[in-house]
């Protein structure tokens, strides 16, 4: 997905900068910029790549060359960001958060129109720097974001640093966060409210769908109101977030224990122990073993000194490779039990499989397993959650195809909890799994779970369901909230 942190302040902001930056990177993978701007010394930046290295270790010993009051960071799964642009608009340098269906599309319209692009990234085209060209065709910024919120197909949220203050635009839909911090002499913005407490910014409230917002050091400055449609990605809750983090003012780790509480309240397997998978499948397992009234202990640990997030490879195998080696079975709790493992959710199945294979060599009597989301059946088109490049990744949708010769047929059926259909998939699943039982929570649990409406929370990959009509605000008849 990608995370962005970006402040302004009376003082020298690279410290803040840096670490609020550092902690959104939990949510990319691939590559990570800096830019801050000084009125002496203009726009100072840095990008390096994340794939074999950590942000920190990247970026310690160059701080000394970023100097001034305002700058942003961003942890991308993307492009090389962020992109410096001088313009009609002015000298800006922008970050994306972004999942743009009709790349091509609307570079063809551009190269059409006699622009060009310049920022390649491995012969492919850079999605920021087609922002910033769409942004450019405004009049004004708000307007070229605007132009940003028609044109692109899937979902873009993006911070502007400019030469008097910062600019942030959430996503028309909000679908991706932005949260706003403040403390004396400062104001933030970031995709995670978890970089704020320990550089003593307090959580201000989300930016809107489709909302822009201008701050200075000492101000905060609407430029535009939000929509009221919403469609903020559940997975954010699922999976992504950090546990101290906050969306729409609800906590994940809150969201992922009531999960897991209402889970285990209606689950009447006999087990022993409950473990959750780290690090998402915690929070749920905490939850299941209070509703469950069976005890939480650590029958598995992640070794955490040294190895990062499982998809960082980019080959499939070493994935796997990396997510078996980081877990580590803890023999003597295991043995002779039955055993509950909560986890996040099910792609493509190979790591769970391989990590049920090494409980039961570990002397598991019993492995359950209860993911805290429903089954994955349809592709997310508008945030790059896992690295699969067609639905055929998904396991959910190997068995359909398995079972019906086509894996697009009955999908609603499929992701219809408790249907034969669906009864069916599951039971395959943890047959191919090696599973002693599977159960996935049920889609209204999870909506419950969060706390927001149906309408306002996006669940497409669940069921296929969401708005997909692009929009500004001023197009939104339901008028602003």
């Amino acid at each position: 997905m990608g995370g962005i942190f970006g402040t302004i302040s009376v003082r020298d902001c690279v410290n803040d900068l840096f670490y609020g930056t550092d902690y959104n990177s939990h949510l990319g993978t691939k590559r990570a910029g800096m830019v801050t701007f000084d009125k002496e010394k203009g726009f100072s930046r840095s990008i390096h790549s994340l794939e074999h290295d950590y942000f920190r270790s990247k970026f310690e010993e160059e701080l000394s060359g970023f100097a001034g009051c305002q700058g942003l960071g961003v942890i991308s799964d993307t492009d090389p960001q962020p992109i410096i642009v001088n313009s009609h608009l002015g000298r800006y340098a922008v970050a994306t958060v972004a999942h743009i269906n009709n790349l091509q599309q609307i570079a063809e319209d551009l190269l059409k129109q006699r622009m060009h692009l310049s920022e390649m990234s491995a012969n492919a085209l850079n999605q920021t720097e087609l922002v910033a060209l769409l942004i450019n065709m405004g009049d004004t910024l708000v307007e070229g974001i605007n132009n940003v919120f028609r044109r692109v197909e899937g979902s873009c949220s993006m911070v502007v640093l400019t030469e008097d203050g910062i600019i942030a635009a959430r996503d028309i839909l909000g679908r991706t966060p932005l949260v706003i911090g403040h403390k004396e002499g400062a104001y933030a913005v970031t995709s995670e409210s978890s970089a704020f407490p320990n550089l003593d910014y307090k959580t201000v409230r989300d930016v809107g769908p489709g909302e822009i917002i201008r701050f200075t050091a000492d101000s905060m400055e609407v430029l535009q109101g939000p929509a009221q449609r919403e469609q903020v990605c559940s997975f954010l809750w699922v999976y992504y977030g950090f546990p101290t983090s906050s969306y729409e003012g609800i906590n994940v780790e809150a969201v992922r224990e009531r999960n897991g509480r209402m889970m285990g309240e209606e689950d009447k397997t006999p087990a022993d122990l409950v473990c959750g998978i780290p690090d998402s499948g915690v929070g749920m397992a905490l939850g299941y073993a209070e509703g469950h009234k069976i005890p939480y202990k650590r029958a598995v640990l992640k070794y955490t000194p040294t190895w990062p997030r499982s998809f960082t490879p980019s080959n499939q195998t070493r994935r796997s490779l990396v997510a078996k080696m980081k877990l580590i079975p803890n023999e003597p709790l295991l043995k002779g039990q039955r055993v509950v493992f909560c986890d996040d959710s099910i792609v493509r199945g190979t790591q769970l499989r391989d990590n049920v294979r090494t409980f039961f060599d570990s002397g598991a009597q019993e492995v359950h397993v209860r993911i805290s989301c429903p089954p994955l059946v349809y592709g997310c088109p508008f945030i790059g959650f896992t690295s699969s490049k067609s639905d055929m990744e998904l396991i959910t949708r190997r068995i359909i195809h398995d079972f019906e010769g086509d894996d697009k047929k009955n999908l609603d059926k499929y992701a219809t909890t408790d249907s034969p259909e669906y009864r069916r998939m599951v039971d395959e699943i943890a047959h191919r799994l090696g599973l002693t039982t599977l159960r996935f929570a049920k889609l209204e649990s999870l909506v419950e779970s969060i706390g927001l409406p149906k309408c306002k929370v996006c669940t497409h990959c669940f069921d296929g369901s969401s708005y997909c009509h692009q929009q500004t605000p001023q197009d939104d008849t339901e008028g602003r909230g």
